[in-house]
């Protein structure tokens, strides 16, 4: 799951959940000199992601079982944005298919460099039934992911943080915090607006002079501003901080392991993560085939077992117990607890905020 606008981290193939190489059992692919032809035979379809836990998750929840049903290999690459951008570019991309956030994919559209989706060929699109904001022209969303609050269950005796009034709240929840920086994410606006008591469903347009205010305000008490998706857990489990914002899923492991942390899903700001194909791809086909694959309510369910990504088919969450539903951000406990970002507004302003972010933060 690759989570940017702000995720450079994700996106340079550092931090976060990507990686450098290849899964190991496809550590051969990408080289793009064994490609095949476009059209229903093909027998191969090569897949970007950003690896990691999450690249992993796929190749079990998705892509072996996808392989298994129709004949076809999935071969990963873990490029990053960057790289993909410029093999898109050169018209020679060596991928036939990309798993990125839809924020991305808008952010690509100018550069000419998408197929146009059609629909009709995604037999699963129409049960799918998907938000309107994951389905675009060019790219079509297939799970959430979101950041959400995560604290110590040992610092605060028996209460705990249930909304970001309380994360603002040193006396009431005393302790360091961390929050994300740019070169993580979007800056953390919405966060300071709720707790500054706008309601979720007027944050956007955000005012951004009344967040940079209530930011100045629990400014004294952020010990870190974390950059890279692992550093949250990292200061959590060693006591630096008692509450941080954190991609969801980050701290399972750690949990998992008996740490004692836990996460607060409410105010949970959510993003989308798609599918799109690029001008050019070899395997046109096979990837339609993938994307149709992946939108049945029983793949999205299977693939939030192996990792909490979200499900953006409604009908998936009737396939999980409550005690899976219960740690995903998207269900229909927490959907309404949460909100969408704003991609348009943040594609608009996100340059002058986080260049305003920088110099706030220095000061």
């Amino acid at each position: 799951m690759e989570h940017r606008f702000g995720r450079r981290a994700l996106l340079r193939g550092a931090g976060g959940l990507a990686a450098a190489a290849v899964l190991p059992s496809l550590a051969a692919c990408g080289t793009g000199t064994s490609r095949a032809t476009t059209g229903g035979g093909s027998k191969t379809v090569i897949v970007r992601n950003s690896g990691g836990a999450y690249g992993e998750a796929l190749q079990k929840g998705i892509y072996t079982p996808f392989s298994k049903e129709t004949g076809i290999e999935v071969k990963v690459v873990n490029l990053s944005g960057t790289q993909s951008l410029a093999q898109m570019k050169q018209g020679r991309p060596q991928f036939d298919l990309m798993d990125n956030s839809m924020s991305q994919f808008s952010r690509w559209i100018p550069e000419n460099v998408l197929e146009p989706l059609d629909y009709d060929r995604i037999s699963s699109f129409k049960s799918a039934k998907l938000p309107e904001n994951m389905v675009k022209e060019y790219a079509v969303g297939k799970s959430y992911y979101a950041t959400v609050m995560a604290y110590s269950t040992e610092a605060f005796g028996n209460k705990a943080p249930g909304t970001w009034a309380d994360f603002w709240d040193a006396g009431g929840f005393a302790g360091n915090r961390s929050m994300g920086n740019p070169d993580a994410d979007i800056p953390e606006l919405e966060f300071a607006l709720l707790a500054d008591g706008v309601p979720m469903d007027k944050l956007y347009p955000l005012d951004v002079d009344r967040a940079f205010k209530a930011m100045d305000r629990i400014r004294p008490h952020i010990k870190k501003y974390w950059d890279t998706g692992n550093l949250p857990g990292v200061l959590l489990s060693r006591r630096e901080v008692a509450l941080s914002t954190v991609w969801h899923g980050r701290l399972d492991q750690l949990i998992a392991g008996g740490a004692p942390l836990a996460y607060q899903l409410s105010g949970g700001r959510r993003q989308a993560q798609g599918y799109a194909i690029p001008k050019g791809a070899a395997n046109l086909d096979a990837a339609y085939q993938l994307i149709d694959f992946t939108l049945r309510p029983e793949v999205q369910a299977g693939i939030a077992k192996f990792y909490p990504a979200n499900p953006a088919v409604a009908a998936a969450y009737d396939r999980l117990t409550a005690e899976e539903r219960a740690n995903l951000p998207g269900s229909p406990e927490f959907f309404d607890k949460g909100f969408d970002v704003d991609i348009d507004w943040w594609l608009k302003n996100e340059s002058a905020i986080s260049k305003r972010w920088r110099e706030w933060a220095r000061d």
